[in-house]
Parts: C-alpha cells; sequence; structure tokens
C-alpha cells in the first residue's frame, strides 16, 4: 500500500510540472517520477550570482571536457556556468542511425530550468493543416478546444507580451511585454509597410510585472540580468521548479522521488488497463514498482516513446496502446539552421534599458496561411533582435592611452539578427525504436534514433534566407550575413510525435483528451503527443494539454469511468 497513489507522473519537467499541480490541486496522491538528482529552488542554483572572472575558465570548458562531451556541449546555453544542468554524454548513451543531437538535462524539473521560455498559442492554421494538406492525420482537436486552456496556464506561468490581433499568433492572458528598442520599431515599421508582415514584442514566460497569484508562488519580478539557464533566484522565470512543484507540495498531496529511472509501464491483462511503473533506482540498482488508477507519462518526447516502447506484454507485444503500429514513428522537430546578421547605421545617439533583456522580438509566420503560396508545406516563425556590442581595441587603430580607453567605454554600432524557427512535416520514415542489444547501465534498452531532413525542410530554409535577407536589406540593414548551420535535428530541443494525437485508432495512438485510445488509464502529455510541429514554440501548448487532459482524467474518475 505504501507505493500506491491516486497517480503516477512520469518525469518533473514542463508538462510533467504540470500535471502534478493539477493532480494535486484536484485531490489526488499524486508521486512524481524523476530520473535525475533532486534540485531544490536557489538552494542548488550554484552559480546564479557568480561574476565571470568567479569560473575557473571564465564560463569555457576544457578542452578535456569538450573532447568527452562533443553532443551536450552543442546545446544552448550550455557553459562552464550551467552545465549542472546538463547530462554528460557517457552517462546516457543513445545509437544514431542517423545524425540525431539528442539534448537533456536530468533532474527535478528537468528541461524546463533550462529552456528558451518563447511562448507563443497556436491559430486553427496550424491545427488544421494536416487535414487540409493530407499530411500526417487530422488534429483531433481546434484552437477552440485549447483556447480556455491556454488563458489557465498562461494566468499561472506568466506570459509578458502584447495583444497584437495576429490571426496567426493568437492573443493570449498576457502580462507587460518588453518594449522595442528604436531600431526594433524601426524594423516593425518597415515590416509592416513594405511586407504586410508583423514584427513584435515576444510571448516569453518572464515576470516583466508579477501579479498576485505570481507572488503567492514565491516569485518576483524579473530582474534583466539575461541569467536565466543557472536558475534563478528571484522565481522571474517560469520553471517546474519554481512554480508548479512548490504549488503541488503546498497541497499535501505530492510525493516526489527523484533518482528513479523508469523502466516500463505495467498492464494487467485481466484488468485490461495499467496498474502502475515499474522503476529502476538510479543509485542502488533496485527494481521497484509503484501502482495507481492514472498514469501520466510525460518524461520528454523521446523518452515517452522509450518507455511506451519498453512496456511490452501479451496484449501489447510491441509497446503499450500500440495497436495502430504507430507507437516511435512520425519524429518531427523544429527547423533552425538559418541565420543572418548585418550592421544597422546611424541610431547611435540613442541606446536601450534592459540590455540585457532575457527575451526576443517575433516575426510570426507568413506563409502558407490558409492558402498555399510557397512551393513547401508549412511555415516558420523568425526571431530577431537588434543591440549594441562593445568596441574591441581593432576598431581604433593606433589609438593608444586613455584614448583608447574613453573610445572602448562607449558602445559599437547597431546590428540587427533573425533566426528560424521552421516546421518539419511529420514522416513514417522518421523514427525512433528500442536497440536489439545494447542497453544503459539500469537494463533499459538503448534509444536508435533515425530522424532526418527532407527537401520540404531544405526549400523552407532558402526562402527564410531569401525573405530575411530582403527584410533586413530594406530596413537598411547593412552587410548582411547569411548562413546554414546543417547541424543534424534534435539541437533545435524541441523534438516531437512519435505518440500522436489523433481521430482515428487505426492511424494514432491517442484521443482528443491525450488518452491512449487501448489503454484509457495513460495519458501522455508532452512533446510525444504531437500530431503536427506547427511553427510556434511548443511548450506553452503542452501545459495547456495537460491541463486539459487531467480536467478531463478527474472528470471521469468521479464517473468511475477510470
Amino acid at each position: 500500500m505504501e507505493n500506491t497513489y491516486d497517480a503516477i507522473v512520469i518525469g518533473s519537467g514542463i508538462s510533467g510540472g504540470w500535471a502534478a499541480k493539477e493532480l494535486c490541486e484536484k485531490g489526488l496522491k499524486t508521486l512524481v517520477l524523476e530520473r535525475g538528482r533532486n534540485i531544490e529552488h536557489i538552494k542548488d542554483y550554484p552559480t546564479y550570482d557568480k561574476n565571470p572572472w568567479e569560473f575557473e575558465h571564465r564560463g569555457n570548458m576544457t578542452r578535456a571536457f569538450l573532447k568527452e562531451n562533443p553532443l551536450i556541449t552543442k546545446a544552448a546555453g550550455f557553459g562552464e556556468d550551467t552545465a549542472h544542468f546538463f547530462i554528460k554524454d557517457a552517462d546516457h548513451p543513445y545509437v544514431q542511425e542517423k545524425p540525431f543531437d539528442w539534448i537533456r538535462g536530468y533532474q527535478v524539473g528537468g528541461k524546463s530550468l533550462t529552456w528558451g521560455r518563447s511562448c507563443q498559442r497556436w491559430s486553427d492554421f496550424e491545427f488544421e493543416a494536416p487535414k487540409r494538406l493530407g499530411f500526417a492525420v487530422d488534429w483531433p482537436i481546434r484552437y477552440k478546444d485549447i483556447a480556455p486552456w491556454y488563458s489557465h496556464v498562461e494566468k499561472f506561468t506568466g506570459i509578458c507580451g502584447d495583444k497584437d490581433g495576429i490571426p496567426s499568433m493568437p492573443d493570449g492572458e498576457f502580462i507587460p511585454g518588453y518594449e522595442l528598442n528604436c531600431v526594433e520599431k524601426h524594423m516593425k515599421q518597415v515590416l509592416e509597410k513594405d511586407f504586410g508582415r508583423h514584427y513584435i514584442t515576444g510571448r516569453w514566460a518572464q515576470l516583466t510585472e508579477p501579479t498576485e497569484l505570481h507572488l503567492q508562488q514565491g516569485r518576483g519580478q524579473c530582474q534583466n540580468r539575461n541569467l536565466c539557464m543557472r536558475g534563478c533566484p528571484y522565481g522571474g522565470y517560469f520553471s517546474s521548479v519554481t512554480s508548479t512543484l512548490p504549488w503541488a507540495k503546498k497541497t499535501g498531496n505530492l510525493v516526489v522521488r527523484p533518482h528513479s529511472v523508469v523502466h516500463s509501464i505495467i498492464y494487467d491483462e485481466q484488468k485490461g488497463k495499467a496498474t502502475g511503473v515499474r522503476v529502476i533506482d538510479a543509485v542502488s540498482k533496485e527494481a521497484i514498482e509503484f501502482h495507481a488508477r492514472v498514469i501520466f507519462v510525460n518524461g520528454s518526447a523521446l523518452n515517452s516513446n522509450l518507455i511506451l516502447l519498453n512496456s511490452i506484454s501479451s496484449r501489447f507485444p510491441n509497446g503499450l496502446g500500440n495497436d495502430s503500429g504507430t507507437l516511435g514513428k512520425y519524429i518531427c522537430f523544429h527547423n533552425y539552421r538559418g541565420y543572418m546578421s548585418g550592421v544597422m547605421p546611424g541610431f547611435t545617439d540613442q541606446y536601450y534599458n534592459a540590455a540585457r533583456r532575457p527575451a526576443e522580438c517575433v516575426i510570426p509566420n507568413f506563409r502558407n496561411l490558409g492558402k498555399e503560396d510557397t512551393d513547401f508545406i508549412g511555415g516558420y516563425v523568425i526571431f530577431s533582435g537588434a543591440w549594441r556590442g562593445r568596441p574591441s581595441a581593432d576598431d581604433f587603430p593606433g589609438v593608444i592611452g586613455a584614448e583608447l580607453k574613453e573610445s572602448l567605454s562607449e558602445p559599437g554600432p547597431w546590428r540587427v539578427y533573425m533566426y528560424m524557427q521552421g516546421e518539419t512535416i511529420p514522416k513514417e520514415s522518421n523514427h525512433v525504436r528500442l536497440s536489439g542489444d545494447k542497453k544503459d547501465a539500469w537494463g533499459v534498452p538503448l534509444l536508435v534514433t533515425s530522424v532526418g531532413y527532407d527537401e520540404n525542410d531544405e526549400k523552407m530554409l532558402q526562402d527564410f534566407l531569401v525573405q530575411g535577407k530582403a527584410m533586413l536589406e530594406k530596413a537598411g540593414v547593412t552587410d548582411v550575413q547569411t548562413s546554414d548551420s546543417k547541424q543534424p535535428p534534435g539541437l533545435d530541443i524541441h523534438e516531437m510525435g512519435g505518440v500522436r494525437m489523433g481521430r482515428d485508432p487505426k492511424t494514432s495512438m491517442l484521443n482528443e483528451f491525450n488518452q491512449l485510445h487501448a489503454c484509457k488509464n495513460v495519458f501522455v502529455t508532452d512533446g510525444a503527443c504531437m500530431t503536427s510541429t506547427g511553427n510556434q514554440s511548443p511548450s506553452i501548448l503542452y501545459m495547456a494539454l495537460t491541463a486539459r487532459a487531467v480536467d478531463h482524467t478527474v472528470n471521469e474518475m468521479k464517473k468511475g469511468h477510470l
């Protein structure tokens, strides 16, 4: 009985934290299983207040560390000041059938401690696209179904932004957004006048002005330090550790068990449902079973696929709930390969507040909105910003002494950048599966990743490089340099799919409430559930889907259906 709960949540990241909060608030005794170590707010942020000169290598990693960890050290934001929130390559191997950079952070809070914090709502353009264009399968929901849940999670999380009235990026429940600086305001005017496109302040999970609800969480105003990935002692950005898990803990219904590597979900053939979770203690290697009426799988997209694939039984020999044969297939991601920047002449009499603003500007998708206007499917968001950098001595040849010091104290010219976040189209060939002969240190089969780009991705990339450069140059930006990073999939850290939602159990894994069609007391609400990727940042959608799924779960439990 001591290992029995009303609900089990696998994973403590963004969606797992939300599942815990919602379940505990509704009175369910809830166990959260986290494979990594425990993290406590502030106490376990060892670098949050350090200056650059206080790090042994000034924030850089040694050559030896880079050689031993060629994968994780490519992650955005990784450095000497944040390495404690990322895994080491050798500790958690996997098999790359095609190049794929799987970025992970195993601790209580997961990647919610290091995420980019960008939060844009989907529109019906994204929910309707698969059916309209005939790719993937039809989403079983539309914007009207999820809109109230977007509002629910936005109010609690704290999303800053402006109400811009843009159909492809619906407005939400915002606290005040960051003001655009003078060059960004210029960009906004040019794009609206000459292109009919929008340039807006980003919707970000940063507390520019905390509400009473945020203060009740123990969180404070963002200090514009832009050191978020170290862990924020002010709670200025949203994470499971600062927000949802402490809120759940206050109910008295939460138990968090770190160092718990989930092996598989237990399926009872007689009862026709899942009854619990098999766990390997990460430290002792002891096998333990926990039991519950409902199970939420939120291990992050690829780990959730791995757990379901490894949950085999006579009823489900190919993975729990896998009657459709789609488990592990149709893996997709966001295309981040395109980047460009240039110099903006003038504006040198102006500077800006919030020099370390931890947010960017956004150009919402303007491609293929309801009708196809390109030779590729889908669209892309553009992130952008303008700044004044610090000049170097090379900018002042022949100048020395006090004159050089005075020159270096002034900011340099303005620069503007853009990079893309492009939709990718789910394909059956893009998949993950279990290795037949390789296992990790806890006896769990290694995951094999077989995911790559296609012609659609290449066409979208080229369109961004052309359109982005045209926008910058029309605004007066000079010396525009464009680049294709050619980075493997995965480095975007937006992997999705494999346990997709759909209307038909023959072609999908989950119904409109994120329940497994074939095992109704198991829910998947992290990135694995995604039917398609859209172009917007996905985390706020995971939160909304999770809260909606919990509401449905509790209603079904009250009716005796679960």
